[in-house]
């Protein structure tokens, strides 16, 4: 069905005191991105004629996060309540627009699904307004539907104003409605700020419309937990945990194995192969993508990260904004910074820290090493301890290294340095000047070696260490003791 006559209208304008913050409610974040971006994504898909973001709280950094998935902003100051939002919103509204879908912001778990049948049972009983409701079992902190009969609704009653008859009702209001507008507008302008707040509310437009014999249906969420809002902190908590479960639930789905599901965090734009493992407390952040038959083991945090095939992650590793490809194996403890390229059957050992580098195929850099700003063929050899220098204190340089070289462990490469192919760099060395290839580079002092002198040192410490012997005094020694008994 086409939803050319639909806008959605997110109200997005208020900070959330609750939370105890500040940012903005809105801005918040659950799921991997923030609450109102959550909101935007799921009513996308519905392809309104318009979408329309009700902004106040630090109205620049939500349209900064909104406007970019198609929504327009329009500015409610001074912020005076639902019903006062809606009238903000009409100013932008155009008279081919006939019905509008109306929610928070920090509804971050409302489903398109759910929308979408809204607006049809709407539609199917040319309704004045629908409410989604939701059936809860502790319905506390929320306003109560009190319903006219099976399918509509007599009144919206809030907490605060519950008779004892009505707080056994379990079916609440999720603030989330669609109207049809030639009926809302008439309703809303009859809507009075009698309350502590002297705010103008869309479910007394509700009251009024129930009150005019105007049909207002109840539809109920298939799911209780999409009217969950976000006015605590708990209540932020809760909604994450609930995201991240839907998301590794529809990994396991496409086949996907995990070792304790609930310790795995997961972003939502994260894509994994069949038959990856992640193993417990494995976080998956951005939009990072496992190819097939990849293996993330304990405690490694994956960002930005782009996988290929048959890549082994081993425990506590950092991956950040790299390419590895089919093969790769990284760690234990290994660190990769941006703007890495690891190539096929390349190795990343523990302790190793790899910054906006290409590592060639089969490759390896096994232990306790540093490589910034370096190019490195393939099957060479790094060794432990190696060092690339790329930073004098004021600007970077590269280091490159040719194919099948090997560089011995704790070589330190002042950059800018070459290293040609074939060739052997020998342990220890600090290589300041190119190296040609098949040469053999030896930059370290020379080794002195002194026959005997350590047996000699032994004897001798020996002797002053053996019992009953009086110690000798050297010359010297005896001279200072001589001068102080003088002085006495």
């Amino acid at each position: 069905m086409s939803n050319q006559d639909l806008a959605i209208v997110i109200l997005a304008a208020g900070k959330g005191t609750r939370l105890k913050s500040g940012l903005a409610k809105v801005l918040h974040r659950a799921g991997g991105r923030a609450l109102v971006e959550q909101v935007a994504r799921a009513c996308a898909p519905l392809k309104a004629r318009k979408v329309i973001a009700v902004v106040g709280h630090q109205a620049e950094d939500v349209a900064a996060v909104i406007e970019p998935l198609g929504a327009n902003t329009v500015l409610q100051q001074p912020q005076h309540g639902t019903g006062h939002a809606m009238q903000v919103a009409r100013r932008v509204l155009s008279g081919a627009v006939k019905f509008a879908v109306v929610l928070p912001g920090d509804a971050p778990l409302i489903r398109t699904e759910t929308l979408r049948a809204m607006v049809a049972a709407h539609r199917t009983a040319n309704a004045a307004a629908t409410i989604l409701t939701a059936v809860v079992s502790d319905p506390s902190g929320y306003g109560r539907v009190v319903r006219k009969s099976e399918s509509t609704v007599q009144a919206i009653v809030e907490e605060s104003q519950l008779s004892d008859e009505q707080r056994e009702l379990n079916e609440i209001n999720s603030s989330i409605y669609c109207f049809s507008l030639d009926k809302l507008w008439p309703a809303l302008a009859q809507v009075k700020p009698d309350n502590k707040h002297r705010e103008l509310y869309l479910t007394d437009a509700v009251a009024v419309l129930a009150g005019k014999g105007e049909t207002v249906l109840a539809h109920v969420a298939t799911d209780p937990r999409e009217a969950l809002g976000c006015n605590t902190r708990a209540d932020l908590a809760e909604v994450d945990r609930i995201f991240r479960e839907w998301k590794r639930a529809a990994l396991m789905e496409a086949g996907v194995s995990m070792q304790l599901p609930e310790t795995v965090l997961v972003d939502p734009e994260v894509v994994a192969g069949e038959d990856s493992l992640l193993e417990p407390g494995v976080q998956l952040l951005g939009k990072t993508k496992l190819g097939v038959r990849c293996t993330i083991r304990t405690g490694s945090i994956l960002s930005n990260a782009i996988l290929g095939d048959d890549v082994v992650v081993e425990p506590y590793c950092v991956v950040s904004e790299s390419r590895l490809d089919d093969g790769v194996v990284v760690g234990p403890f290994a660190r990769l910074r941006a703007d890495n390229h690891l190539k096929a059957g390349s190795r990343i050992g523990n302790f190793v820290e790899v910054k906006k580098s290409t590592i060639g195929e089969g490759t390896k850099a096994m232990h306790l090493t540093y490589l910034g700003d370096a190019k490195i063929g393939t099957k060479t050899n790094i060794g432990a301890g190696t060092i690339t220098c790329n930073y004098d204190g004021f600007h970077k340089y590269p280091t490159t290294i040719g194919n099948r070289v090997f560089i011995g462990s704790d070589a330190t490469l002042v950059a800018p340095v070459r290293v040609g192919e074939g060739a052997y760099v020998a342990a220890g060395s600090t290589v300041t000047e190119h190296v040609p290839a098949g040469a053999l580079a030896i930059a370290r002092g020379r080794q002195s070696n002194k026959p005997g002198w350590a047996t000699r040192k032994r004897r001798a410490l020996a002797a002053e260490e053996k019992p009953g012997k009086p110690r000798r005094r050297s010359k010297k020694a005896t001279a200072r003791r001589t001068k102080k008994s003088r002085r006495r």
